[in-house]
C-alpha cells in the first residue's frame, strides 16, 4: 500500500510540474506579446488556456483519488492538501496570462500609447517570483519561498505608482482614455500573478516546515528578516 501511494504521489508531482511549466510559458508569451505588440501571439496565449484548464482538472481528480483510496497522513497528507491549493493558484495564473493577452489585443487595435508604469521592471519581478515559487516547490526550499514572499512588496509599489500616474494623465486634455484603461488592466493582472506566486510560496513553507503563515503577514516577515540579520 505504501509503495503504491508513493507511486501516486510521484505521478502527481510530475503533473503539477507539467502544469507549472504550461503556466510559466503562458505568462512568458503574454509578456512577450505586450513588448512586441503582437496580437497573434496574444491569441495563442488565450487558446492555450484551455489546455491549462484541462490539466488543472486532471490534477484535482488525482488529488481526490489519492485522498479517497489511500487516506494519507502526516507529510503525505500535507503534500496532497498543498497540491490542491497550488493547482488552483496555477490555474488562476493561467487565466490572468490570458487576460493580459486579451488586453494586449485591444491595445494593438489602438494607436501606440506609452505604458504608464515600469512594464519591464514589473514583468521581470513577476516572472522571477513565478519561476522561483515553482523552484521552491520542486526543491521544497522554504528559504526561497520566503524570498518570493518578500519580493511581492516591490510589485505592489509599482502597481500603486501606476494608479497615481494614470489618474494624473487622465486629467490631461486629450488623454488616451481607452489605452490607459487597458494598461491599468495589464498592471492589475500582473500584480495578481505576483499575489498568486506569493501564495504558492507560502504553501511551500507549509509543505516544507508545516507552518501556516498566510495570515501572519508583517509579523512573520519581520521575524524571518531579523533572524537572517
Amino acid at each position: 500500500m505504501a509503495r503504491h501511494l508513493q507511486r501516486e504521489i510521484d505521478r502527481l508531482k510530475k503533473n503539477i510540474l507539467a502544469l507549472s511549466a504550461m503556466v510559466e510559458e503562458a505568462v512568458q508569451k503574454a509578456v512577450t506579446s505586450l513588448n512586441r505588440r503582437d496580437a497573434n501571439l496574444a491569441r495563442d496565449v488565450i487558446s492555450s488556456d484551455h489546455h491549462i484548464d484541462l490539466m488543472e482538472v486532471e490534477v484535482e481528480e488525482e488529488c481526490l483519488k489519492v485522498l479517497a483510496l489511500h487516506q494519507p497522513v502526516a507529510t503525505d497528507l500535507r503534500f496532497i492538501v498543498t497540491s490542491l491549493k497550488m493547482n488552483d493558484e496555477l490555474e488562476r495564473i493561467g487565466d490572468l496570462a490570458a487576460n493580459i493577452a486579451g488586453r494586449n489585443i485591444e491595445l494593438c487595435a489602438l494607436a501606440p500609447v506609452d505604458c504608464p508604469f515600469d512594464l519591464r521592471g514589473m514583468t521581470e519581478r513577476v516572472q522571477w517570483m513565478l519561476g522561483r515559487s515553482i523552484d521552491a516547490l520542486v526543491n521544497l526550499d522554504s528559504d526561497l519561498g520566503r524570498e518570493v514572499w518578500f519580493k511581492d512588496s516591490e510589485v505592489d509599489a509599482i502597481h500603486k505608482a501606476m494608479y497615481q500616474t494614470v489618474t494624473a494623465r487622465l486629467r490631461e486634455p486629450g488623454a488616451e482614455v481607452e489605452a490607459l484603461v487597458q494598461w491599468m488592466g495589464v498592471c492589475r493582472f500582473l500584480e495578481r500573478i505576483a499575489d498568486h506566486a506569493t501564495s504558492i510560496a507560502k504553501d511551500v513553507l507549509y509543505m516544507a516546515d508545516g507552518e501556516i503563515v498566510r495570515h501572519r503577514g508583517r509579523e512573520f516577515r519581520e521575524k524571518s528578516q531579523a533572524a537572517e540579520g
